[in-house]
């Protein structure tokens, strides 16, 4: 297992980003890595981490704006290069055929709930991590 899985997390409201890291806790299941975040709360600096290279996953919150994380999905979808599993956050359950448009691979309302959430985000980096190594 690598050492650490490193997760983006975008979203304008600080607040949504530390429901995202509490609710992650150190390590979102016993058999994933420790996560370490990446925080953007804005859609260049996604672009320029993702750019980068070595995020394992995106948490992509809906509710974001100007961009929100459903368009911002869809978009890194078509223009990354083997672009990480991405869990977006709705801000309704009515949203959820948003959430399939976006292509993101997972999708959990807000507010965060902390084990919906966790099993979400473990689920995607076993398929990233599995894949990979």
């Amino acid at each position: 297992m690598q050492s650490t899985a490193t997760v983006l997390v975008y979203s304008d409201n600080a607040g949504t980003r530390e429901q995202v890291r509490l609710a992650t806790g150190r390590r979102p299941a016993a058999d994933v890595p420790p996560v370490e975040f990446i925080e953007c709360a804005t859609l260049p600096a996604v672009l320029s981490e993702l750019d980068k290279g070595g995020v394992d996953a995106c948490v992509l919150d809906g509710e974001a704006v100007p961009a929100g994380g459903m368009g911002v999905c869809r978009q890194i979808k078509d223009e990354i290069f083997h672009c990480p599993p991405v869990l977006v956050l709705m801000g309704r359950p009515q949203d959820a055929w948003l959430a399939t448009w976006s292509r993101a691979e997972a999708a959990v309302t807000l507010p965060v709930e902390p084990v919906e959430f966790a099993d979400a985000l473990a689920g995607l980096l076993r398929t990233r991590l599995g894949a990979n190594h």
